[in-house]
């Protein structure tokens, strides 16, 4: 529909063209990383943030669309549509105005009010609503019957009436959402009872801040502390001022008509307004916490995603442990396994010697360049054992976050690739190739399971798997994978393919060898012209037939090197080759009515550095070796540390303990920081300067600027 056009533009401040053009390719079945890296020129030169926006927007205003075909349908089928009221269905596209025109129709269970109007007190309703009438008793007499006993009772059916049609009123519904809006307040209170099981939310057990500066970390929190029992949760505005506000308007003197108004809005606002309007803001509240906290799952998501690989190398991995030993393999550079065993080098068996034996036996027999060692129990442990070993060759020690090792071992995927293997093996063959690329061992792993991110078990969970979805999407796509080494799951997640299509290519590529050029995707099962267009430029073959093939230039766009390459005399291989080749091409001759000056930029780009991976290469880490558990850290420490999970209000550091330490985001930087990813990145390597230390909570403060200081 033209006007989603209109209205996304409107809501994203984006031209309505570029709207217009990104809504028909994704109505066309592109994908977003697809729009935004090859159609630059229709888009503007959106990016993927925002054609996801424009994306959510249109299946927003899709869905509101539906809704509105079931509100017509419903009232229609009551006999209640008017020209009036279909005008105003057509003309809103905002969820709240719209469920609020439609209130006063929608079917709901027997109230108060409609029992009042099975006893015929409609008309009195009326009368006292007009507040003209100063003999309330003459006119509350004709509806005294065998159902209405006394003029009590008539009063209170009218004043019930009175206060459902207050409750349904759109102007008196807004009174209390501005108030909502202006002056709300949340209220945490611990239920009886329940102080010593809920200690943990002890921070909440009597807590009051005003709504809109209720940080979703606290909000997600009480929510939490909430839904287990422990907590209490309220949402106010100022009740009196309200109260008042509403009266103004539906109170028009002060006879006794006025009377029985004022009380029949009072137990409106009470009864009905105020718990409706409660609900609805503590579901927005809800939903912009969940928004919130999505958004840092996905920015630390993409950072993990996105690590420094070491690449290609011959790769030993632990799985540290005491009692059950150290789970050693060996892989060799594309992450296959060739050896595994077991060695206790730790309590009680303390075969430090043989391990250490064992280990450089290994290293020498499969020329190992790199071991990775999990951080999880006895990771320090085995770290300074390793660092023991006396080698025959350079080899670098890098530990690895292990968090998800076991969820992937346990899981279907890891039963597929090692199905002669236990649990133990396939968890040591995923930290080794979490090293050599932990983007396609990661992709394996159910995101909620890697360790990163705030309360993801309490927000909305579809909403979640959305954005973690395209969040790993984009981060596939952006590197680029190799089709002849990359494994279905990876494959998965390329742009156009999907599970069918990647096991596709799988099989054909072990039934016929290695792709030689990427026109030979064509001759797999069910690639289409459509998939091919969508998939082909973030599919790399290195070493093919093509150089072009290794790059991200889309093949679309060969014919326009091809002709940059003819007019220089050469060929694309010696074109690619020199530098100052490309330096005399003019970007201007080769524009045409599909390929303009952004497209062109970024084939320069490629052409500079085909195949290039976007990531920064990993650099070894060593903690302090005086430092292995918490009483071991005291305050006033200089300690390195690596960031591991990044929050709104800080993030947390590894310093080489069991529990990670915080560095408050107070204690960042020397300037205030609203986004503490301007400041850390998930892995990064930072020096830290302890500030606390709670050994009763295991809990380490720290600090990035005392360090600076």
């Amino acid at each position: 529909m033209k006007v989603f056009n209109s209205l996304i533009a409107h809501k994203l401040n984006i031209p309505e063209t570029q709207v217009t053009h990104t809504v028909e390719l994704l109505n066309g079945g592109a994908t977003i990383p697809f729009i935004s890296r090859y159609r630059k020129e229709l888009t503007g030169g959106l990016d993927e943030v925002e054609i996801g926006e424009i994306n959510t927007w249109l299946e927003r205003f899709s869905d509101m669309a539906k809704r509105k075909l079931t509100i017509v349908q419903s009232i229609e089928e009551q006999g209640k549509m008017t020209d009036e009221l279909r005008r105003q269905i057509d003309g809103v596209w905002d969820s709240v105005r719209l469920e609020d025109i439609y209130l006063p129709f929608k079917p709901k269970r027997v109230t108060r009010a409609e029992i009042a109007r099975k006893k015929g007190l409609a008309p009195l309703a009326e009368i006292i609503m007009n507040q003209n009438v100063q003999d309330l008793t003459a006119s509350v007499l004709p509806f005294l019957n065998e159902a209405v006993e006394d003029e009590a009772a008539a009063l209170q059916g009218a004043r019930d009436i009175i206060a459902e049609t207050v409750n349904e009123n759109e102007q008196a519904r807004n009174i209390v959402r501005n108030s909502f809006e202006r002056t709300a307040t949340i209220t945490a209170k611990v239920v009886k009872g329940k102080e010593e099981e809920g200690a943990k939310y002890r921070d909440y057990f009597d807590f009051t801040d005003t709504l809109d500066r209720c940080s979703s970390h606290r909000l997600l929190a009480m929510r939490r502390g909430e839904t287990e029992g422990v907590l209490r949760i309220t949402i106010s505005p100022d009740m009196e001022k309200c109260a008042d506000r509403l009266k103004e308007k539906f109170v028009k003197g002060g006879n006794e008509s006025a009377k029985q108004v004022a009380e029949a809005v009072e137990d409106s606002f009470k009864r009905l307004l105020k718990p409706a309007i409660e609900t609805e803001y503590s579901n927005m509240s809800k939903e912009k916490a969940d928004e919130e906290a999505v958004r840092v799952f996905s920015s630390n998501l993409r950072q993990l995603l996105l690590a420094p690989p070491l690449g290609q190398k011959r790769t030993m991995g632990i799985d540290p442990g005491y009692r059950t030993g150290c789970k050693v393999v060996c892989l060799d550079a594309q992450g296959n396994l060739l050896h595994n065993e077991t060695i206790y080098p730790h309590p009680p068996q303390n075969e430090r010697m043989k391990a250490a034996s064992k280990i450089a036996q290994l290293v020498a027999a499969y020329a190992i360049d790199a071991i990775a060692i999990g951080n999880g129990t006895a990771g320090r442990d085995t770290e300074t054992f390793i660092g023991e070993v006396r080698f025959d060759r350079d080899v670098k020690v890098f530990v690895v976050n292990e968090n998800g090792a076991s969820i992937y071992s346990a899981s279907k995927i890891a039963r597929e690739e090692f199905p002669d293997y236990d649990v133990t093996v396939r968890g040591a063959v995923s930290i080794a190739r979490r090293l050599i690329d932990p983007l396609a061992e990661l992709v394996k792993i159910d995101p909620k399971s890697i360790g990163v991110g705030q309360y993801q078990h309490d927000v909305n969970q579809t909403l979640l798997k959305k954005s973690l979805d395209r969040t790993v999407e984009s981060c596939v796509n952006t590197v680029g994978v190799d089709v002849n080494t990359a494994g279905k799951h990876l494959l998965t997640y390329i742009s156009g393919l999907g599970p069918a299509l990647a096991q596709n290519i799988v099989d054909y590529r072990a039934e016929h060898g290695a792709f030689a050029t990427r026109k030979d995707l064509m001759k797999v099962p069910r690639m289409g012209e459509k998939s091919f267009e969508q998939c082909a430029g973030f599919l790399r073959i290195s070493g093919g037939t093509n150089p072009l093939d290794n790059s991200a230039v889309h093949p679309e766009s060969y014919p326009i090197i091809e002709a940059m390459a003819k007019d220089l005399n050469v060929n694309v291989g010696e074109l690619i080759a020199n530098k100052a080749l490309t330096r005399k091409i003019k970007l201007e001759q080769y524009v045409n009515e599909k390929t303009g000056i952004p497209t062109l930029l970024d084939i320069m780009m490629e052409l500079d550095k085909p195949g290039r991976d976007p990531r920064e290469g990993i650099s070894e880490f060593a903690f302090d070796p005086s430092v292995k558990t918490i009483d071991d850290v005291k305050e006033g420490m200089v300690l390195p540390g690596i960031v591991t999970n990044i929050t709104n209000f800080g993030c947390f550091v590894d310093i080489g303990i069991k529990d990670t330490g915080l560095v408050h985001v107070s204690e960042l930087a020397d300037r205030y920081v609203a986004d503490p990813n301007q400041v850390v990145n998930i892995h990064q390597q930072v020096h830290v300067k302890v500030v606390g230390v709670d050994r009763e909570r295991n809990r380490v403060k720290l600090s990035i600027k005392a360090v600076r200081e």
